[in-house]
């Protein structure tokens, strides 16, 4: 994919690891968002689990000239490095005033590994009004490991996003965060465009690190949720010291003390 210079910052790199989730309102142009309506109703031919970007989606493909857009390219870069893979990718359709809500839920299985992710994007071709339900998502909760709908009972969390936003609007997710399909009670039928990318290198310092001892980086990483309890929700925060340590290849960044203050073994042998 190409790069062009759109990485992301090291404040919006922490943004997303505080939060689980990115947002590009209206970054694909119009002449795209009318041409992906065929598309889509037309369907994306699936690929096998893995493939290559450019096996994927060859050149001039309308899922490739979306993934090459330079504020996407830029962000996936920034996140997920150079040549990832394809995990999978899916057109979702909502009918008007048709479907239920989909439970809260993160997406597979439990995925516990701590120095790595996957991202999924979201693209949205046309308006997605409060009417239309768009996606639901529970920011800062993609640390919190659970598996596919262990959530589903919770109906309301502090702070959730029902998502509306302009045409052309392209989501990145990390793989862990709660979300749901809402209801789409309007006229119009709804599109969204699902990609996952799998890493191929090490999620090390891929983004612009001229930031990176920008005070804002560690109050991103600081950030609580508004459904965070005061005590379970230092775990959220001590969760993202360990991410950004393994991201930055920096193992004495910390936050009030609580990584290391954990790690504190004198005298033991590696």
């Amino acid at each position: 994919m190409t790069t062009s210079h759109h990485l992301l910052s090291s404040v919006l790199t922490a943004r997303f690891v505080a939060r689980g989730f990115l947002r590009l309102d209206a970054v694909v142009p119009e002449e795209m968002n009318a041409e992906a309506l065929d598309v889509l109703a037309a369907g994306v031919p699936a690929v096998p689990y893995g493939t290559a970007v450019g096996d994927a989606f060859p050149e001039g493909t309308f899922a490739r000239r979306l993934v090459d857009l330079p504020a996407v390219a830029g962000a996936l870069r920034s996140l997920v490095g150079p040549d990832p893979n394809v995990d999978h990718h899916a057109v979702h359709v909502r009918e008007p005033h048709g479907g239920s809500a989909q439970p809260l839920h993160a997406d597979a299985i439990i995925d516990t590994r701590p120095d790595a992710f996957d991202v999924q994007l979201m693209y949205y071709p046309h308006e997605v009004s409060a009417e239309m339900g768009g996606t639901l998502l529970v920011p800062g909760s993609h640390l919190r490991r659970t598996n596919e709908t262990d959530t589903g009972r919770y109906q309301n969390l502090l702070g959730q996003i029902s998502l509306t936003c302009p045409a052309g609007t392209v989501l990145l997710l990390h793989h862990g965060i709660w979300h749901g399909g809402r209801r789409n009670d309007s006229d119009r039928l709804r599109y969204m465009f699902k990609i996952r990318f799998n890493p191929t290198v090490p999620q090390v310092l891929l983004w612009d690190t001229a930031d990176l001892a920008d005070p804002a980086v560690t109050a991103e990483l600081s950030a609580r949720m508004p459904w965070y309890e005061q005590a379970t929700g230092r775990l959220e925060v001590y969760n993202r010291v360990a991410l950004w340590r393994a991201m930055t290849g920096d193992d004495t960044f910390d936050i009030d003390y609580w990584r290391t203050r954990v790690s504190n073994r004198p005298g033991r042998v590696a």
